[in-house]
């Protein structure tokens, strides 16, 4: 379980070909010593498993680490198009304790929405984000809803086309920086809203 709050930006350094699956390869930030075999990492918002680390560079600050994608995360998430050098998006599963200052994200992707358009001003960021058809109707004014793992806040919703704000903190911690119109992202909708929806539909039948 995620919280939507990303602790890192990765580089991905490497994409090994595994027959119906890839191994990807990033460095970060995190210590080395601070990482678990087959702990839990979400990568644009993608929970995946931790397969192999080790220290990066000399000094010891930061560390590499190996997930495995499989043909489903590869399916239905933007991981089957990531290439080597691409920045994504890291949060490190919940601990007891830890704060929960987003909201709850599982890390199971829903699917890929699309950027539809960006205006920057007075250090911030404005997007319009389309939902795949089948998840728009879980997207509410003033909801929360999961972008590359990102939690944010929705502001308007027409349709499919959603907007959100992007404060100059968020778009310098997380890879929302360098996003563009046309960029594929993944997302997943509050499972609040997912519940909401299903109450509802099980009260007209």
């Amino acid at each position: 379980m995620f919280t939507g709050l990303i602790t890192d930006v990765g580089t991905l350094l490497n994409v090994e070909e595994r027959g119906g699956l890839k191994r990807l390869k990033l460095a970060s930030s995190y210590p080395a010593d601070s990482l678990v075999l087959g702990a839990s990492v979400a990568h644009n918002g993608v929970c995946m498993t931790l397969v192999g680390f080790g220290p990066q560079g000399e000094g010891g600050e930061g560390s590499w680490h190996e997930v495995d994608a499989a043909a489903e995360t590869l399916a239905v998430t933007t991981a089957g198009e990531w290439k080597v050098g691409d920045r994504i998006n890291l949060e490190r599963a919940l601990r007891i304790g830890d704060e929960l200052g987003g909201h709850m994200v599982s890390g199971h992707v829903d699917g890929v929405a699309t950027i539809v358009s960006r205006k920057d001003f007075d250090g911030m960021a404005h997007f319009e984000i389309e939902a795949p058809k089948t998840l728009a109707k879980f997207i509410a004014e003033k909801g929360s809803v999961a972008l590359d793992g990102t939690s944010l806040t929705v502001n308007k919703v027409s349709g499919t086309v959603f907007t959100i704000l992007l404060i100059p903190h968020t778009l310098e911690k997380t890879n929302f920086g360098t996003r563009k119109a046309g960029d594929r992202i993944n997302i997943e909708v509050d499972t609040m809203a997912r519940y909401a929806a299903r109450l509802a539909e099980a009260a007209a039948e």
